[in-house]
């Protein structure tokens, strides 16, 4: 692996790229191929070592041969240089953490047929892993606490089986036996009562000891600074089933038993909760503004603290209008780091622990995926639109890139033109929208374009590598990205725009950002495609019912008769507190639903999903697909067999790529 070196100011002013010339077409390169993206590699989940001289994380590649993706772990010296392996890549090793007292990196893995994931040490000198946990169920998370005695274990409840040693009949499949009202979720299945809990383990005793208990999930879990409480997150209502929230709790660990206690107390969903240095104050992440209590209809995020033994919330971001996340505090207390999401970026951003001086350390045509602090350095992953993340250093506005895991595949790309552009919708409201223009892009000249959507819809396209948008230009296409209305990035009542209005806003935007790139004289109005997947599948579908303008259409795990889904996939409460319950609501649910539209469709169609998704059913799709064929219309279904709303299998990863480049290259070409 290669690593290199680049020290760059960047700020807003700063329209270049952190790679130096990336526009430049040197001599040999080639657009981008499938083959190309099949090769890129992810990094992701950087430590800072306890000394500062050392960052870890992980590289995840995809390996087509055994089609399956690999997590390595590799470590780099914070001021540069050749990164070094720290595990194999025929065990996918993740989570890396550096013990307190810098000898051992320590991850989780699950080693051997049929085990479980447990959490290993190694020396960062070198020699053999050690396993330190042999929970029989496994362990989902763990951090070491402050002085690296214990470990903090996030384990889920046992089965049943798991709870006996009798293993007599165990291959034969059990009933599911069902009492709850959120009773199933993508990638986890049906759900019973088992709950994920926290536990504290003293590495070489026996067995980890449990310090949450009860029908609740508790997750993010975080040490305070004397190693005596841990802070987490849990929706402890009567009913979470049907709640849609959540609060910071800690548990104190003095004395013979664990005392557990509520830290806040609003109606949103509250998060991400980090200790300030001194452990006198837990900052943390709310849905509950100045103004309006809990709502789980794309509210904003806001930056809160409050002290840690007493409620008493004090919003630091109440004017902002704009999501915070993954806030931590800086090494001495005086201001806390957040991600910042404001149109089409992802900026990291700084304010005083009063709440003044709003800061935003790092910010400009990028999307920053993730900020660690640790011994008086700051390590940023950081994305661009025409390259994934790669790990920087950051020093007061300066940052140093310290690895380059994808150089060897866009040394030889041409890269894609990237722009984004602002214009006015049907009624007047400023969108924007991403274009992105072939390599060998001429002026003059009217390319097929490709409308692509994104998911959601509380989410934006950024200044992010979209892999799929990059193939299309790469074969010729112009591909627009539009953030319409129900995105977020450009305040709560952008985002609000589409409650209980799906199909309606959002299509008069996204069909706007159409006609600006006809008026900016790139998009040929008569080769037009429209594409998505997830939400952004779902407006596909409002788009085809309302628009004949589309010669070609790709529908990915998208949604069809709206009732269907209800009790069918993993959304009950959030149709109910948007839509109302379909008994009562039923001209509310027909209205939002395509299939009853299907007969206005004049787009040849592909449909696509999961064969096992139960966040957006492959069931619309089969649906949608089969009332078309009846129609005669032109149309096709793509069945993932056991893939869930994310394509995970490489070899499937590469065919939906093939067939989305295939369906439009037919239609358009």
């Amino acid at each position: 692996m290669r690593a290199i070196r680049v020290v760059l100011q960047f700020s807003l002013l700063s329209v270049c790229s952190l790679v130096p010339n990336l526009h430049a077409q040197a001599d040999g390169q080639h657009p981008l191929t499938i083959d190309d993206i099949m090769a890129i590699k992810s990094v992701g989940d950087h430590q800072i070592s306890p000394d500062g001289r050392w960052v870890a994380y992980t590289v995840t590649e995809k390996d087509l041969e055994e089609d399956k993706s690999r997590t390595q772990i590799w470590m780099v010296s914070i001021d540069g240089g050749e990164a070094i392996p720290m595990t194999s890549p025929e065990s996918s090793a993740r989570r890396p953490r550096w013990t307190p007292d810098n000898k051992y990196l320590s991850f989780t893995a699950s080693r051997g047929e049929d085990a479980k994931t447990q959490v290993w040490r190694l020396n960062r000198l070198g020699g053999d892993a050690v396993q330190i946990t042999d929970v029989k169920q496994g362990v989902s998370g763990y951090a070491w606490s402050p002085d690296g005695s214990r470990l903090l274990l996030e384990i889920e409840d046992m089965t049943p089986e798991e709870m006996t040693e009798d293993t007599e009949d165990d291959d034969r499949p059990k009933p599911h036996v069902i009492d709850r009202i959120q009773f199933k979720r993508d990638y986890a299945g049906y759900l019973d009562r088992r709950r994920t809990h926290i536990y504290t383990y003293t590495p070489g005793e026996d067995a980890p000891v449990q310090v949450t208990f009860g029908d609740y999930e508790d997750e993010d879990p975080v040490w305070s600074p004397d190693g005596q409480s841990i802070a987490f997150v849990s929706d402890r209502s009567e009913e979470p089933d049907l709640h849609y929230g959540s609060n910071i709790w800690r548990v104190d660990l003095a004395g013979d038993e664990p005392k557990m206690s509520k830290v806040t107390d609003s109606e949103g969903r509250e998060r991400s909760p980090t200790w300030s240095p001194d452990g006198k104050r837990i900052a943390y992440v709310t849905t509950t503004g100045p103004d309006v209590g809990g709502s789980a209809l794309t509210p904003t995020q806001y930056l809160a603290v409050t002290p840690a033994d007493k409620y008493e919330r004090r919003l630091l971001t109440a004017d902002l209008d704009r999501n915070v996340s993954d806030p931590q505090y800086s090494a001495d207390g005086k201001r806390i780091l957040f991600r910042l999401e404001d149109s089409g970026q992802v900026h990291f951003a700084s304010v005083a622990s009063n709440g003044t001086g709003l800061k935003r350390e790092l910010d400009g045509p990028v999307t920053v995926r993730d900020i660690e602090v640790a011994a008086g350095r700051t390590v940023v992953r950081v994305e661009q639109a025409n390259r994934p993340s790669e790990i920087y250093a950051y020093d007061d506005g300066v940052i140093t890139s310290l690895t380059d895991v994808n150089g060897g595949v866009f040394d030889e790309v041409m890269p894609a033109n990237v722009e984004k552009q602002a214009f006015r919708s049907a009624d007047g409201t400023t969108v924007e929208a991403f274009f992105v223009r072939p390599p060998d892009f001429e002026a003059g000249k009217l390319y097929p374009t490709i409308l692509w959507l994104h998911g959601g819809p509380a989410a934006q396209f950024s200044y992010s590598f979209r892999d799929n948008a990059h193939l299309f230009a790469a074969n010729g296409y112009v591909v627009i990205m539009p953030n319409p209305r129900g995105s977020v990035g450009y305040g709560e009542a952008f985002a609000k725009g589409t409650v209980a209005a799906w199909g309606e806003k959002d299509v008069q935007d996204v069909l706007a950002a159409v006609d600006h790139g006809i008026e900016m004289g790139i998009v040929d109005p008569e080769r037009l495609g429209v594409g998505g997947w997830s939400y952004g599948g779902i407006l596909t579908n409002y788009v085809i019912t309302q628009s004949t303008r589309f010669k070609a259409a790709s529908s990915g795990a998208s949604l069809g008769l709206v009732p269907a889904n209800y009790g069918h996939d993993q959304y009950q409460l959030m149709y109910e507190l948007e839509f109302g319950l379909p008994w009562e609501n039923r001209e509310r649910w027909d209205a939002l639903s395509p299939f009853w539209k299907v007969e206005d469709i004049t787009t040849p169609t592909q449909w696509m999903g999961g064969a096992v998704d139960w966040n957006v059913p492959i069931i619309n799709s089969e649906q949608m697909y089969l009332a078309m064929k009846r129609l005669g219309k032109e149309t096709q279904l793509v069945v993932y067999p056991d893939e869930h709303h994310g394509i995970r299998r490489p070899s499937f990863q590469k065919d939906r790529l093939e067939r989305w480049v295939a369906w439009f290259d037919h239609y358009l070409k």
